[in-house]
């Protein structure tokens, strides 16, 4: 089904048109000249615009030039009982997708709607290889605009062409991966593997066996020789994602095969030479760990060279817009609309899963309610419950800025650092929040720089 804007001063031969389109199986929107049809595009998108010629006040080329310039995509089609050349001419200079003679035969009409909807369709496909192109594009696909994400992308920029392991922190679904994804891109290993693991989802035996590799008759089971991770992004790029839930065992493998740069295969004698850029993730803080002996310090000082925190959702809501544009785009929902109050439910919410539960959210939509403007009642029940920012009290983020609980926390912070003489993980603890968190807050609030 086509959504088309259908322009007409003639409200007789405007009702014929919309009767045959309707009875052909699409969804039409009526104006009667070019000013009211602007209005209703900008309420109410659509995927077509039929439109007469001669009209009083705009006529359909100033309206066509109107419409190329809001939506360059957006085809048009214009139609004129005055069909001379010029008009031609001109209506496909100014980029119209096809040109009608009235009186327009059924059979005509619908044919015209036709091949434009094969051409929004060709757009629509065109747009979607390019997003899966970006997907394969990490640095690309790292959308976002606030000053939070082009900290991050600056320093992924700056360190990918080097081989200095890289430590990544973040919560769950703030895209740890893809941030290791694009340094690897961008390095001079890109032509090589990136080769993922997940040390949370696996025993420890099984994670060793997979990691270092095991001979043929090592344990039971081991019919052949395989390699492990290690040697399969020689190379290239090794990713160890949720590093801190490692057995602290494996992690003595880990620090040898770092500075030594071998591995000793499960049931081998003999190491076997490695060439890995190695990059860890974790959600957790290591050096609260480290503290708590759950790992070691001399492996956490080798992974922490560099240092690239992602930061949650809640901290980069100013990326939240672009973002759900773009997966429910993706998930062929179309351009996101919305009504009433639902687009301020949606970027007051914290979103505790973060990027992953937003991508989540959007594919659910756009299968649910494909090219429908989003309503309230369409979210889900705990983003329902999410005071829009101008239900705050204070009047959102700028007053809360200005004092009352910014200055709060800001004390707060000041008093743990000065109770624990300057040490920051020290401090962290005594607030009961993770130490990159303090960082954070203490760069947020300038505390750093008295």
């Amino acid at each position: 089904m086509t959504r088309i804007l259908l322009v007409e001063d003639d409200a007789n031969l405007r009702r014929v048109l919309a009767y045959h389109l309707e009875r052909a199986g699409h969804s039409v929107v009526q104006a009667m000249d070019g000013v009211s049809a602007l209005d209703r595009f900008r309420e109410d998108p659509v995927d077509l615009v039929l439109t007469d010629v001669r009209m009083p006040g705009m006529d359909g080329i100033e309206l066509l030039k109107a419409f190329r310039q809001m939506k360059p995509e957006l085809p048009v089609v214009v139609m004129t009982a005055y069909g001379t050349i010029g008009d031609a001419v001109e209506a496909m200079r100014q980029g119209a997708a096809d040109y009608l003679t009235k009186p327009v035969e059924k059979e005509t009409l619908l044919l015209a709607v036709q091949k434009a909807g094969r051409v929004l369709s060709l757009e629509r496909e065109n747009r979607r290889l390019k997003e899966d192109l970006m997907d394969k594009r990490p640095v690309e696909a790292m959308l976002g605009t606030s000053a939070a994400m082009q900290d991050v992308l600056e320093t992924i920029r700056r360190v990918a062409p080097t081989d200095a392991t890289v430590l990544v922190t973040g919560e769950s679904g703030t895209g740890k991966e893809l941030a290791a994804r694009a340094l690897h891109s961008l390095s001079s290993r890109a032509d090589e593997r990136f080769v993922p693991i997940n040390c949370a989802a696996l025993p420890r035996d099984l994670l060793e066996s997979e990691l270092f590799g095991h001979v043929k008759g090592a344990f039971t089971g081991a019919s052949e020789t395989k390699p492990g991770k290690f040697q399969q992004a020689n190379g290239g790029s090794l990713f160890l994602d949720e590093i801190g839930d490692m057995d602290v065992g494996l992690q003595a493998k880990i620090l040898r095969a770092l500075q030594e740069r071998v591995v000793d295969p499960v049931g081998s004698k003999k190491p076997v030479s490695v060439d890995v850029r190695l990059i860890a993730a974790t959600h957790q803080d290591l050096s609260e760990s480290v503290h708590e002996g759950r790992f070691r310090e001399d492996l956490y000082w080798r992974l922490n060279v560099i240092p690239v925190r992602m930061p949650p959702l809640r901290e980069r809501q100013e990326d939240i817009p672009i973002l759900l544009g773009h997966f429910y785009r993706r998930y062929g929902g179309g351009e996101l609309r919305y009504e009433g109050e639902a687009r301020a439910l949606l970027e007051a919410y914290k979103w505790p899963g973060n990027v992953r539960q937003l991508q989540n959210l959007c594919q659910r939509l756009a299968v649910l309610y494909p090219g429908k403007p989003i309503s309230g009642a369409m979210l889900p029940p705990e983003l329902r419950k999410t005071p829009p920012p101008e239900a705050e009290s204070g009047g959102g983020e700028a007053a809360s800025k200005r004092g009352g609980l910014w200055d709060m926390e800001r004390d707060a912070i000041l008093k743990a650092l000065k109770d624990n003489g300057g040490n920051q993980s020290a401090a962290a603890r005594s607030l009961q929040i993770p130490r990159h968190i303090l960082l954070y807050r203490i760069k947020k609030y300038g505390i750093s720089d008295e």
